[in-house]
């Protein structure tokens, strides 16, 4: 790192690399609070965890705790969430005592002007954790579960603030959903995370966002997830087995023409045209190219 931090009363160690500039800047991510132009620093996941680690040294339970917390920044930076939205941060303490795992707040940094003209941060939006003992209090067997809970007005208002597609253009955008081909492997759920974050980024011409992005994340086959892809009104699907893992290609399903040419006669599936149509429905792109080739299906309906 070319500089790390102490800093009294906030999470603790903070770093810069370039590394950490370049991937802030490509994901968007606002600059630290207070960092000068050139100085932003952004908290180390690897000095957090180190000093967490010596606060619970004598305890097997605190460093398995730590160990989860490790297990879970790994997969967040896997998935391209950096530091400068989703951080470690031992002072987290939810006041229920029925927590058992990891506790996480959500909150919103950006500034707002309210109605009388005064810059504001809303704050906390959402909270939650793991509580694997709660819901067998009341059933004979144990029943892992995770969960959250959202000021929903708050952060409508929050939205509707900053004209946040979400709330502004929400039946404007197109749904793509990832499908999670290895989803019994959790090794493999950061790559499909990293897809859905790439679309949710994508933008067209005029920089308006180009999609919604959803993760399936049930532990369905294949099939299953195809329908809950059609439930949802999803324009494609985007799939990657481990075949298509070993080229470095993902596969890209208009689900809307799928549709058109499966309810097509038998006399029409035979032409050359149909299965020439079939080839347009269901491709296969380097992984590189995800977000060109949803381009290329949604322009078919624009």
């Amino acid at each position: 790192a070319s500089r790390i931090l102490l800093l009294s009363g906030q999470i603790g160690f903070r770093e810069s690399t370039p590394d950490l500039v370049e991937a802030s800047e490509r994901r968007g991510e606002p600059a630290p609070a207070g960092d000068l132009p050139g100085e932003e620093t952004w908290p180390s996941d690897e000095m957090t965890l180190s000093f967490a680690r010596d606060a619970v040294a004598g305890s097997a339970r605190g460093l398995e705790g730590v160990e989860e917390l490790a297990q879970i920044a790994q997969l967040l930076r896997a998935s391209d969430y950096g530091p400068g939205r989703i951080r470690i941060d031992p002072s987290v303490v939810r006041g229920l005592e029925y927590y058992t795992g990891p506790v996480y707040e959500v909150e919103l940094t950006f500034p707002v002007t309210n109605e009388d003209g005064q810059v504001v941060r809303f704050g906390s939006v959402a909270g939650g954790g793991r509580y694997d003992g709660l819901v067998g209090r009341f059933r004979p067997e144990p029943v892992p579960a995770t969960g959250f809970s959202i000021g929903v007005s708050r952060l409508y208002s929050a939205l509707k603030a900053v004209k946040s597609p979400i709330v502004d253009q929400k039946n404007e955008l197109p749904l793509i959903v990832v499908t999670a081909m290895d989803n019994k492997s959790p090794e493999f759920m950061p790559a499909y995370q990293a897809f859905v974050a790439q679309l949710r980024q994508a933008t067209v011409e005029d920089g308006k966002p180009l999609c919604r992005a959803d993760l399936y994340l049930g532990s369905s086959g294949f099939n299953a997830q195809m329908k809950y892809a059609d439930r949802r009104g999803a324009v494609c699907a985007v799939i990657q087995g481990s075949s298509e893992r070993d080229a470095g290609t993902v596969v890209i399903k208009d689900l809307i023409l799928g549709a058109e040419l499966a309810a097509a006669s038998r006399d029409v599936k035979d032409s050359a045209e149909h299965k020439e149509r079939q080839a347009q429905a269901q491709f296969a792109v380097p992984v590189g190219e995800l977000v060109a080739g949803v381009k290329r299906v949604l322009a078919r309906y624009s």
